[in-house]
């Protein structure tokens, strides 16, 4: 038989990817302490201004072949419902944090799971309505007058984030090609990142509100706006988002490098990073404590080997492992859970509300 030829891989997709899951790493566990000092405020600021767009702007790219909604669901909803289970063990056994096991409300960075099944699911129809991406615009903006920091379905998030999803779906490769070879577009993209970074630095008017305008899931009224003065924010988030994104696929080296395996298979580490996370904030007080430089340093430093040590191999054949689980035995599995929080249609009605994830 004759050598099975794989496709060559995309080394610009793959750094760009390997970057993004550092900062994931990075965001979420400095969260505790980017208020300590100045240095970490901007790099919070910095980081949550693209790198989940970004993120979900390569999902969309890389998500333009149609999939069944079967499909889908196993490689999207099995592995977040047995990640849920796992971050219920943790939250109760290690953490002993008091929660309850509530499927339809996504705990901490698992969100994102259920968010790239409705997108991938609803893209197709979605692409067929006129003016389909600044209806996808206004949604995200709807998105803020959701009440309360709601995760229900992760809905705003799903709304809020949407954009860049479809975004990715219209991305050329050949037109993006010819733009990074520019030296014009090149300069453009590296001045208006370094003038970013200066704005965060200097400006006195952008740390009147929180870097929290990013995150998706908090309404307008929970972070202290008016309607009309949300809405402008967002917007200018869209904005930034996605100059920064695009400013990111222009600069990113598209030669292989020794970190560009991170990028090839960024799930496990996405996944069990949070679990760390939590068992570190729940359990000690070493991030709320980062306050100098130094200290700032040793927990960048952290988190670079925390995202090597997540890419090995056995937490990949895990999550591959979870992915094919049988869909139909995981729902025998979840119907009693539903079944007992009155979630199955015909059970008696609740409201739902804001669950701490």
């Amino acid at each position: 038989m004759g050598e099975k030829k794989t496709k060559a891989r995309d080394w610009l997709f793959d750094n760009y990817k390997a970057l993004l899951i550092i900062l994931v790493v990075t965001g979420h566990l400095t969260e505790p302490c980017y208020e300590n000092n100045g240095f970490l405020y901007v790099l919070k600021w910095l980081i949550f201004t693209f790198h989940m767009p970004a993120f979900i702007l390569i999902s969309g790219y890389f998500s333009r072949r149609s999939h069944s909604l079967k499909e889908l669901a196993q490689k999207f909803l099995v592995p977040y419902l047995v990640f849920e289970v796992i971050y219920y063990l943790v939250y109760t056994v290690i953490i002993q944090k008091e929660t309850s096991l509530a499927l339809l409300f996504p705990k901490f960075s698992l969100w994102y799971l259920p968010a790239l099944f409705v997108w991938r699911a609803v893209t197709p129809y979605v692409k067929k309505v006129p003016h389909y991406f600044l209806l996808s615009v206004l949604g995200g903006l709807a998105a803020g007058f959701f009440p309360g920091p709601s995760n229900f379905l992760t809905l705003p998030r799903i709304l809020f984030f949407y954009p860049y999803f479809l975004a990715g779906t219209l991305l050329d490769r050949n037109l993006l090609t010819k733009l990074r070879e520019k030296v014009s577009v090149r300069r453009t993209a590296a001045l208006g990142t370094v003038l970013y970074v200066l704005f965060l630095i200097f400006d006195p008017v952008h740390t009147l509100v929180s870097p929290k305008v990013f995150y998706g899931r908090y309404s307008y009224d929970y972070l202290g706006m008016e309607p009309m003065e949300g809405m402008l924010v967002r917007l200018l988030c869209y904005g930034a988002g996605f100059f920064l994104t695009w400013a990111g696929l222009i600069l990113i080296s598209g030669r292989r490098h020794w970190f560009s395996f991170l990028g090839s298979d960024t799930l496990p580490i996405y996944l069990f990073h949070g679990l760390v996370y939590k068992i570190i904030s729940g359990r000690t007080d070493l991030l709320s404590s980062v306050e100098t430089l130094p200290e700032s340093f040793t927990l960048l430093a952290f988190c670079l080997v925390l995202t090597l040590a997540l890419s090995t191999p056995a937490l990949g054949r895990f999550t591959a492992t979870v992915s094919n689980l049988s869909l139909s035995h995981m729902w025998q599995e979840i119907r009693p859970q539903l079944s007992n929080q009155n979630l199955l249609p015909g059970a008696s009605s609740q409201r739902f509300r804001y669950r701490e994830s």
